[in-house]
């Protein structure tokens, strides 16, 4: 069970309670979820659910996106300075 505001259904039930279960998720904030042979198959969320969700999901995904490039910036970081270093040491005040 998907926790307690999870309805589990089969499917061949849910095609004939379909209204209901629509009226179930849209109105009484439930989640469906339609199983085959016991298995979880679909769920039905609402709209206004889904949004929510796909908001979310885009959220922690520009979160992980610039904490991967905050750590890829930690990472090169003491590389770039250390090549400039060495450059710089090679270079004689009198070469040019």
């Amino acid at each position: 069970m998907m926790g307690s505001m999870a309805y589990e259904i089969p499917v061949t039930q849910a095609r004939a309670e379909l209204a209901d279960l629509i009226n179930r998720v849209v109105y009484g904030g439930e989640r469906v979820v339609v199983t085959r042979h016991g298995k979880p198959l679909v769920a039905l969320v609402s709209a206004a659910d889904l949004e929510r969700l796909e908001k979310l999901d885009a959220e922690s995904e520009e979160q992980v996106i610039s904490a991967v490039s905050a750590v890829r910036e930690v990472a090169s970081a003491p590389r770039e300075r250390q090549r400039f270093g060495i450059a710089a040491e090679h270079r004689s005040p009198g070469a040019s």
